[in-house]
């Protein structure tokens, strides 16, 4: 039994490396994950990703934070302590928006940071992960799983043809950048 966990194949051109996630997905080879120094339009298209369903949980944080504001105001200004101030109702919403606005604001940032953090396993004190510190760097890598694709030599040919400056068989080892 092989010891590779992953093939990699590093492009320098994004251009290049989206031509050989074509040919790879051509041939009906699974491709791992991609890692690339920045940000490339389209690529989540081009690997099946589904759309994000974060905002879905900004909104609802959002929501906690409207729902949260009026009711302290309400049991604070109504309930349990009502004033006569200038012969006002004791619950003038316009006097209370910017008040709600900001708990909107505030429970909806923390919400998305901390799902975000989570869905992500950002955890404070965790090293990083990461296949090839070139990926963050200036290369454009593609990791393909070597225990569901068994034919190593098709996709290193492939990724050749298509562009690849240098194919690596890797272990699962996660370089750390300490």
């Amino acid at each position: 039994m092989s010891n590779v966990k992953y093939i990699l194949g590093h492009f320098e051109d994004p251009d290049e490396m989206m031509h050989g996630i074509e040919k790879l997905q051509e041939n009906n080879i699974g491709i791992y994950d991609v890692y690339t120094p920045m940000p490339i339009h389209g690529i989540e298209e081009k690997l099946g990703y589904k759309r994000s369903r974060l905002p879905i949980a900004a909104f609802c944080f959002g929501i906690t934070g409207t729902i949260t504001a009026i009711s302290m105001i309400y049991y604070m200004l109504v309930y349990d302590w009502p004033m006569n101030i200038g012969g006002k109702p004791a619950f003038a919403m316009p006097d209370f928006v910017p008040v709600t606005f900001e708990l909107t604001v505030l429970f909806a940032a923390y919400g998305m940071m901390f799902t975000f953090f989570y869905a992500n396993h950002f955890f404070p004190g965790r090293a990083p992960r990461v296949m090839d510190l070139r990926a963050t760097d200036d290369r454009f890598v593609i990791a393909i799983d070597a225990k569901a694709n068994p034919y190593h030599d098709k996709i290193e040919d492939l990724l050749k043809n298509a562009g690849a400056v240098e194919v690596k068989h890797n272990e699962r080892k996660y370089v750390s950048y300490e």
